[in-house]
């Protein structure tokens, strides 16, 4: 994966949220966001996921813009290539956890029910999760209705996976269960960028780390440098703070 940022401007009801960002990264697998909280971590992710449009800047994704100016429908068929998991897993209430992966196999991407269902049974096998198959997010755990939100991003082979946050609902056990299914996914070999904050495990996955506050990235790096030794005293005071 390779990203290339460019002038990145956002602001909600008159709130600047990022200021102008310009950075490059890659070649990488994996990505990571840290910062505290409010610092554009989260609107950057969604810009790169064509959810958000920046007022001005742009984005490139191993070589190839995200068109943001030529409407809904561009944007749409960039996000089908992407798998997004956010921190509220965004699953149909109504739907078992079996429907909520097939559904968009059918419906977005063109699959028959049969093989739909097939690479969704696969998916869930896979994640310890069959069992539950047949089950509504109401009746799942935390945990277990974060690992249906990956399945369900990964089943559509995308090019990138995207995570926002993916713990932060979680209790202590269910975190370590989901961080383990995303350190999975990077041995196998896929490209993902995460906002997280969790620190031990932003340091293990990485292989870049940026560091965003107040709308900037302030510093970037290879994630065994940036924790190790952080150039600003904004990312060695948020580190400190956060590492105890």
């Amino acid at each position: 994966m390779k990203l290339k940022l460019t002038g990145l401007t956002k602001s909600f009801e008159g709130h600047g949220v990022l200021d102008n960002i310009t950075a490059g990264f890659g070649p990488v697998r994996s990505l990571v966001f840290i910062g505290p909280s409010g610092g554009g971590k989260s609107t950057l992710l969604r810009i790169i996921a064509g959810l958000e449009v920046p007022e001005s800047g742009s984005v490139e994704l191993d070589g190839e813009p995200i068109e943001f100016g030529k409407g809904e429908k561009a944007l749409q068929s960039y996000r089908r290539r992407l798998g997004v998991v956010f921190q509220a897993f965004n699953l149909f209430p109504h739907l078992s956890a079996l429907k909520n992966i097939t559904l968009p196999l059918e419906k977005v991407h063109g699959l028959s029910p049969a093989d739909a269902r097939e690479c969704a049974i696969q998916t869930l096998t896979r994640f310890q999760l069959a069992e539950h198959a047949h089950k509504k997010p109401g009746a799942l755990s935390g945990g277990q209705k974060q690992r249906v939100a990956i399945a369900r991003a990964i089943t559509i082979k995308p090019r990138l996976l995207l995570f926002d946050e993916p713990t932060s609902a979680l209790d202590p056990e269910m975190t370590a269960e989901v961080l383990d299914v995303i350190e999975e996914l990077k041995d196998d070999g896929r490209d993902f960028i995460l906002v997280t904050h969790e620190m031990g495990f932003a340091r293990r996955v990485a292989d870049d780390v940026a560091f965003l506050a107040n709308g900037h990235i302030l510093e970037h790096g290879p994630a065994a440098e940036l924790f190790a030794a952080p150039r600003t005293a904004a990312c060695r005071d948020f580190l400190a703070r956060v590492m105890h």
